[in-house]
Parts: structure tokens; sequence; C-alpha cells
């Protein structure tokens, strides 16, 4: 790129000339000097936007870059929004958390600013917390919204910007789009009020730990279990992030006494020094863990993700090796074993539920159905079944949800996905199977063999910048223009596309509604069942590829030639929809 586009200039302009700080004006002459065309283009050439996890992007200087400003104009609408929803409250209350990321704490304190500046009360964590906390704390507080502080898994490069409302569930439509609007009128960046009023400030912290640990304590299921088995050998990494403040003491309080933690990871630090990228569902991103696993012949290996909202797992296989589930794998056991302990505690009445995302393995609402419990299945994004949640409180009993990116709720004290109470509930399926004489995956086996074996795959296509995004939208216009056939040889039946919320069987051209919001998704399901899910990520540069496939598991022998031929299976259908990305 050679120069740049009239408007972006007039952008740019507009930040060299407005009320904006010496050193960000100086880093963008900087720019304009070295004549960074492209990345100049990328930081202005739109303003960050509410998606599925708030405003999350790459930090520096730009309308499309996480800094003070787009940070500080964010939470001036969100202000605004308050103040026009809770009208006749005698005092407006949020919560702010932040996690290890670079810049967190700084900006965090901008936000309180800019809230208490607009006569909003605000409560800050006093250090860095976990996601769920926040969600927690937005409860326990009484509060009117919240904000988190956090890019989760993204690279050390990115932060963002979580929104909550009064339920401690981010926002979802239409308040997302009303709080953007707000956000959208403010066009001078001196209408936003940076000044903090330290009165309308105060810090909390220890307290909200100890009532939120409390609550964890109501979620378990095998407390004799567990005490048979405290020894259970436990190697724990947060991957430098918030899970070191609230992991550790949760499994100390569950009764674990053989916790190892991997103390190089200990350190919060938002350059992640010791990972490439801090998200466990990246083999690299437990290898540490894995090898003190080795080296102390643990049991079970849990890592977390920089806000603790996601946790990946390891166990050891029918051949004593180590492998990683995924997160399908990790939400069916959990939903197994939960629903599994309430019927045999004679809990089950017919008014509970489970939630699920449309792209989560199917073998999950099969162990509902097996149960006799209600399984509902929501758009991709844990907002969504943190809406549901609120949507059914008082009405039905929700037991556990998930979704197959690695997050998982048990019990109702948050609306969101908690790596905390999963990590503990993780902890006690351990000590339970191990106390009948089996293992987690045997266990795991033993669902494949009673309700089919399920395999997932996901492949995301990277698309960078303006270009990127765009043809990101070709692709899905392409997808539905010219639906695939056949996938790995078997016929597609039913097209399901969220986008005008219909979906359509090929053969007789029958079309049924979807009782869902709109969103830009196509599923693909062939006549073998197996199902595909196209999705462009909502907080990531790329377009999703969603594959999951069943067979029948007769007995555990054939496990290792099931998994191979499905593996092909999922690799052929992948190859057939990305060719030609």
């Amino acid at each position: 790129m050679k120069s740049l586009d009239p408007q972006i200039e007039q952008k740019i302009d507009s930040w060299l000339n407005g009320n904006y700080d010496d050193e960000t004006k100086a880093a963008i002459r900087k720019k304009l000097d070295n004549e960074e065309y492209q990345e100049l283009t990328d930081a202005f050439y739109k303003d960050l936007e509410f998606g599925t996890g708030g405003l999350r992007g790459i930090m520096g200087v730009g309308s499309n870059r996480v800094n003070k400003y787009t940070f500080g104009m964010a939470t001036q609408g969100f202000s605004n929004f308050l103040r026009k929803n809770y009208p006749d409250d005698e005092q407006i209350k949020v919560v702010i958390a932040h996690d290890c990321r670079n810049n967190s704490e700084e900006l965090a304190q901008v936000v309180a600013d800019v809230f208490s500046a607009n006569g909003i009360y605000v409560y800050l964590f006093e250090g860095l917390r976990p996601t769920p906390e926040l969600s927690f704390a937005i409860r326990e507080l009484d509060c009117h919204g919240g904000v988190m502080l956090t890019a989760s898994h993204n690279p050390k490069e990115y932060n963002g910007y979580k929104a909550y409302d009064e339920h401690g569930c981010q926002l979802v439509s239409p308040q997302d789009k009303s709080v953007m609007e707000e956000v959208q009128q403010i066009e001078d960046i001196n209408d936003v009020r940076f000044e903090g009023v330290s009165k309308n400030i105060e810090s909390i912290g220890k307290e909200i730990d100890e009532k939120y640990l409390d609550a964890l304590m109501d979620v378990s299921l095998s407390g004799d279990a567990i005490s048979r088995q405290n020894d259970l050998s436990i190697v724990f990494s947060p991957i430098h992030g918030t899970s070191g403040v609230m992991v550790p003491p949760a499994l100390k309080r569950y009764g674990f006494k053989n916790v190892t933690l991997v103390e190089e990871q200990m350190t919060y630090d938002g350059d992640f020094p010791t990972v490439e990228y801090p998200n466990p569902e990246e083999k690299e991103a437990l290898t540490m863990a894995l090898n003190k696993a080795k080296e102390i012949d643990a049991e079970l290996v849990m890592a977390t993700d920089p806000d603790a909202d996601r946790v990946g797992i390891a166990i050891k296989d029918h051949h004593d090796e180590w492998v990683l589930l995924n997160g399908n794998q990790t939400g069916a056991l959990i939903i197994n074993y939960v629903l599994n302990a309430w019927q045999e505690a004679d809990k089950l009445d017919g008014d509970e539920y489970i939630v699920k995302t449309i792209v989560t393995s199917y073998l999950i609402d099969a162990i509902a159905d097996h149960y006799g419990v209600e399984c509902y299945n929501t758009l991709t994004g844990f907002k969504y079944i943190g809406e549901l949640m609120t949507e059914l409180e008082d009405k039905k009993q929700f037991i556990a949800g998930g979704e197959e990116s690695y997050g998982y709720l048990i019990g109702d004290h948050v609306r969101d996905k908690d790596a905390i109470v999963s990590s503990v509930i993780i902890a006690e399926m351990a000590a339970y199977y191990k106390d009948q004489g089996t293992s987690l995956f045997n266990a795991l086996l033993d669902i494949y063999l009673q309700h089919g074996y399920y395999r997932e795959n996901l492949v995301s296509v990277y698309k960078r910048g303006r270009e990127g995004a765009e043809e990101i939208q070709k692709m899905l216009k392409n997808y539905r223009e010219n639906p695939p056939e056949q996938l790995a040889g078997s016929d597609v039946v039913v097209i399901k596309d969220y986008k005008t919320q219909k979906s359509r069987n090929v053969k007789t051209s029958e079309t049924e509604d979807i009782d869902l919001p709109v969103s830009n998704v196509l599923q693909f399901v062939t006549e073998d069942e197996t199902m595909v899910t196209v999705r462009p990520s909502g907080t990531e540069p790329k377009i999703k590829f969603y594959c999951s496939i069943n067979t029948e598991l007769t007995n555990r022998t054939g496990f290792d030639k099931k998994t191979e031929v499905l593996e092909d299976k999922m690799d052929t259908i992948i190859q057939e929809l990305t060719e030609e990305t």
C-alpha cells in the first residue's frame, strides 16, 4: 500500500488535531513518517464494535485499536446507556475487574474514572481477578452492570472490554447495540468525562473472594469421594493468568491435598513468556504442565486462559499415555457426571435443564435426553447461555452448560463461563471415578458406548485487516449461493441459515423457522448425520469451520480404529470446504 484512503487520512488528522495526548500523536506521526500505511489503515478504517465478546482488539493508537480513548468512549457510551435505562434509581452501580494483560490495570482505572465522572458508583477490584468473579460480584453487590478488561485467550498484543448487564451476563442484543449507538453519538473525544471522582470509586477484593469461594462449595456433588481420594495428584497452571488467584484456594477448600503448581507460569505476566498463545485449546500451552505431570506421575492436568473462563485438561488414556481432551469431550464428561449425580440424589423432577451452543457436540443432547433433562441450544457465545439462564430464572432449574471452546458453568452463581468452578468439578470427577475403581478416560469411553462415538474438529482460516474482513463475507456469500451437495460422499440433506432463520430440507424443499436470533452462520447436515457449521469469529479476524461426525462404538477395543476412521473423514470434509479459501 503506497498511500492512504482520503477518509482514513481525515480520521488520522482528527486525532492529530484533537484533544489526544502528545504520546498518542507522536506514535501516529512516527507511523506516517515510516509510511506504515497498511498499519494505519487497519488502525483507523473503522471503530471497534461490540461483538460476541464486547470490544476486543490489538493495543495501539487508532479508532480500531485498544487504548484509553476507545475504552473511554465505550465507557462514556455505557454510562449514557445506564443513566437512560435506570433514570429512577438513586445510585447506579458497576463493578470493574481486569486480568493480567499488559495495560489492563491502567485501562481499568480509566474505565473507573469515566464511570465515576458520570455519577456512577464503581466497585473496582484491588488487583487482577477472574471473569466469573466479576459476574458473581455484579449479582452479589446488586449492581446495574460491569466491565471486565481482558482479551481472553488472544495473543499478547490484544486486550478487550467485556460489558455486563445487571444479571452478570455479557450484553446481548438489543443492549449491546444500544450501547454502541450511544458510543457512536459521541462525536468528539471532549464529550468523554475522563476526570475521575474518587469518592465514587470503592476498592473491593478479599470479602468478595470469600463469598465467591463459598458459592463454589455449594456446587460440590461428591464430597465423600474427595475425602477418600484427597491425594489425587493434580498439576495446575494458570498460564500466567488470573486463575492463579482463585483455583489453588478453591481446590484446597474442596479437600484436594496433592496439587502441584507449574511455578514458572504462576507469575502474572501479560507477555505470557512461557507460551506462544495463552490458550488452553492449544497443545503447546499445556506443554510445561504435561512435562511436570510426567515428572511426578500425576493423574490430572488442568490449565486455564488469562481471564479464567476456559479450562483445558489432560488425562491418561487406555494406553497410559497423556492425551488432551477437546472442549466437547470435557463438556460431555461434565454434563454426564453432574446429571448422574443429580439422578442418584433423586433431585431430577422434570424442571431442570442444561444449555449448550449449536456448534457444541450433540453427544451432550443425547446425554441430556437419557436423563430426561431438557437441553437448549443457543447461538455461539456464552452470553446467549447467560441470557437464557436469566430468562428461565425462577421458572426452571439450571444445572450446567458449556460450549466447545472450553467454557463451562456448573451451578447458577454466575452468568458466564467459569473455569474456577469447572476446575474443581473436573478434579472432583477424577476423584469420583478413581473412587469407583475407574478413570476419566474410561468414563468417556462408557459415554461413547452408551450414546455413540461423536468426534469433532475445528479449523480456523485467518483473514486479517479490512481486506480479510471483506473476503470472509465473500466466502459466506458463496456458501449460501453455492452450498456443497455432498460432504465426504454423503448427500447434504438439510441447510440451516441462521441469517435468514430458515432450515431447508434439500430433498423436499420444505422449510422450517429457526427460533434463534439472526446470526451469520450456516450449517450443513448430511444423510449420515455429519454436521458442519461455518461462521465468522466475533472476536478474531477468521472464519471457523466446525465439523461433527459420529458412529457406533460397540466395544472398547474398537476405539482406536474408529478414531482413525473418523479423523480421516473429518480431514476430507474440512479439505473439501476450505480448499478454495
